[in-house]
């Protein structure tokens, strides 16, 4: 018999959105709904396991967590893509790490939906009403605003067309951004220091890796406008959060919606969670029905297709 678990099912829906029968049949299914308070912690509990199956990076998976699970012989990332795992230290201890089908719109439709939270400060009036208020703030048009995006690749390009819906203007920056692919989307190509000065709302959209960690610096936000708003759904290392909060607490920037933190969840004293500029979704990015109908039934597959000898949808081992 297998060990299986299921980790950071946070709303406990992993057997609502797949049938997990026929694995359940001959082996053995945890569910956990909970993030493991540390590292120490995960290792305790997974101890005695064969098969993890991890929701996006929820539950990093380091060469030390992974080293110190002996039963450990299959991961399963929900997507094809995991930052968290250590893929090199997985291989060389010979567990497979393998992935599953992944949408491709569901955060794009929440980074579109900060912004306009943001601009009509939702998260206030949204505060006024509940604690019997009326409204208290004039928000902003879109329309013939300027957006700059940070990484115009694919979760990138779809913010920039929905943006376009809305009237703005579009500039981009990344490292190897050509004009033609600025045009694709109907963006204009423009320095790094451009967009942070010129631009009223700035969307991060980078693939985190050794060499996009920390690609938006303190000094690229000094540069922006005390009237701009930054919006972060990719990963929070792209960022100096430090000198974010920074400029958020001291008022140079007019706000900042995050759905992405250095420490998930956000402990519950961070001062964080008390910006009164921020709009702050606990990373709900991925996290619709569509996007879990892609996910677990995804699991299932790969699991039961490891089970069989013939692993699919191999990332690493």
């Amino acid at each position: 018999m297998v060990a299986i678990a299921i980790l950071d099912d946070y709303q406990n829906v992993a057997h609502s959105f797949a049938d997990w029968s026929r694995v359940e049949a001959a082996h053995q299914v945890k569910v956990f709904d909970y993030a493991f308070a540390s590292e120490e912690a995960a290792r305790r509990e997974l101890q005695g396991f064969d098969v993890v199956c991890c929701m996006r990076e929820r539950t990093p998976f380091p060469r030390s967590l992974i080293e110190g699970l002996p039963n450990l012989k299959l991961i399963v990332t929900a997507g094809m893509r995991n930052a968290a795992i250590d893929m090199e230290a997985a291989a060389q201890r010979g567990i497979k790490v393998c992935g599953t089908d992944s949408g491709g719109h569901a955060t794009a439709e929440l980074t579109m939906g900060l912004i306009v939270a943001l601009a009509r400060n939702f998260h206030i009036e949204f505060a006024n009403m509940r604690e019997g208020r009326w409204q208290t703030t004039v928000g902003r048009d879109l329309r013939g605003r300027t957006l700059g995006v940070v990484g115009l690749g694919r979760l990138g390009g779809h913010v920039a067309r929905m943006a376009q819906a809305f009237g703005m203007k579009i500039i981009a920056w990344s490292p190897n951004l050509t004009d033609e692919r600025a045009k694709e989307h109907g963006a204009t190509r423009v320095a790094k220091d451009q967009l942070f000065r010129e631009a009223d709302v700035i969307s991060v959209h980078m693939v985190l890796s050794a060499r996009s960690r920390g690609i938006v610096t303190a000094a690229d936000i000094a540069l922006m406008k005390p009237t701009a708003f930054f919006v972060n759904t990719s990963r929070a290392p792209l960022v100096d959060n430090a000198a974010l909060a920074a400029a958020l607490s001291a008022g140079r920037i007019a706000g900042a919606a995050l759905d992405v933190y250095e420490v998930e969840p956000v402990p519950a004293a961070d001062a964080l969670r008390k910006e009164p500029r921020a709009v702050l979704p606990p990373h709900i990015g991925y996290v619709t029905e569509e996007t879990y109908q892609l996910f677990y039934p995804g699991m299932v597959e790969v699991i039961e297709a490891w089970l069989a000898g013939k692993p699919v949808r191999v990332i690493a081992g």
